[in-house]
């Protein structure tokens, strides 16, 4: 329940990060803002190492321990959240909702493959689901032709598509190198530990990638409110990141995952309260949003939840797994 409870809570303040993002790539671009969201997460985990004890659990990580943590923070803040960023940018926060929603399958496949999960018809259902939701979103471009928000933003579907792709396949495969990390016996003081190992790989890539382009010169020009946006959201994906790497060293991904791709119920929640000018919110895209959200929920449930909630004529058929 503990770790329900913790993925719940990274998805909701990672509704909120996006929110705050969606604000900050308005004005400024997508390296700008990783410029600033990344390398704030590595003093707040070392805050979090120094208060909860992660410094000793960190000095009894072994080699491959480390290696793990390090490919997670570049594959998740690096690839996953500057294809995030894009894709947002692209489509905006709510459109790009359902894309993301295939990290889903990413993580249960990964997880079948690697941690021996198995696949059953509830799962598949999820499956389904989560896939259609993109192509609701299709439908709605295709019936609708151009559209624009009420402050004039027109969507890029196919450059948003595209990133939020890579993004859900960089956001699926991260819990995986996370669970790794942490091995069979990880605890949550493993976790912030490891949070801090991700970070701080995660940090030196975005300080290199910075100093290429230009340094402080490059960083100018983002305006007076971007920063502002951006630096907001690095502090509340802290709590987003530390509430994920919590619940993953005391839940399996099978659970944490799907819980924390509820995010986009708070994406929309969030982003009408704070950027409903630069947002899309018809039918369709609600509609879509919620199936790939239901679908994510299915890939959660427990088989014996879903028998006791059917006729018992199914149980046979429910009770079927792969391999």
């Amino acid at each position: 329940m503990l770790g329900a409870l913790l993925a719940l809570a990274s998805a909701a303040t990672f509704g909120l990060n996006n929110a705050a993002v969606r604000r900050g790539v308005l004005t400024a671009t997508v390296l700008q803002g990783m410029a600033i969201t990344v390398p704030m997460g590595l003093p707040l985990f070392l805050l979090a190492c120094l208060l909860f004890g992660g410094f000793h659990a960190l000095s009894e990580f072994s080699t491959s321990q480390w290696w793990w943590m390090a490919s997670a923070g570049i594959v998740h803040f690096i690839i996953g959240r500057y294809s995030n960023y894009r894709s947002i940018r692209a489509m905006g926060a709510n459109l790009s909702s359902p894309i993301q929603q295939l990290s889903v399958p990413v993580s249960i496949i990964l997880a079948m493959i690697f941690l021996n999960e198995v696949i059953t018809p509830v799962r598949i259902l999820g499956f389904i689901l989560v896939m259609i939701g993109p192509a609701i979103m299709l439908k709605r471009k295709k019936g609708a032709g151009t559209q624009k928000s009420k402050s004039g933003f027109e969507p890029q579907y196919a450059e948003g598509f595209l990133w939020g792709g890579v993004s859900a396949v960089a956001y699926g495969a991260s819990p995986l190198f996370i669970m790794m990390g942490l091995e069979s016996d990880g605890t949550m003081v493993d976790s912030i530990a490891g949070g801090l190992i991700s970070y701080s790989s995660a940090t030196l890539v975005i300080i290199v990638l910075i100093l290429v382009l230009g340094g402080r010169k490059y960083m100018t020009g983002m305006g007076e409110t971007a920063p502002k946006w951006f630096a907001l959201s690095g502090f509340i994906v802290f709590f987003s990141q530390i509430f994920r790497y919590m619940s993953l060293a005391i839940a399996p991904i099978t659970v944490v995952v799907p819980i924390q791709r509820l995010s986009p119920v708070f994406r929309v929640i969030f982003g009408w309260l704070i950027n409903r000018d630069h947002e899309f919110f018809g039918f369709w895209v609600l509609f879509g949003i919620f199936l790939s959200m239901f679908g994510a929920i299915l890939l959660a449930m427990s088989t014996d939840i879903v028998i006791a909630i059917l006729p018992s004529s199914w149980a046979s058929f429910l009770q079927l797994s792969w391999p």
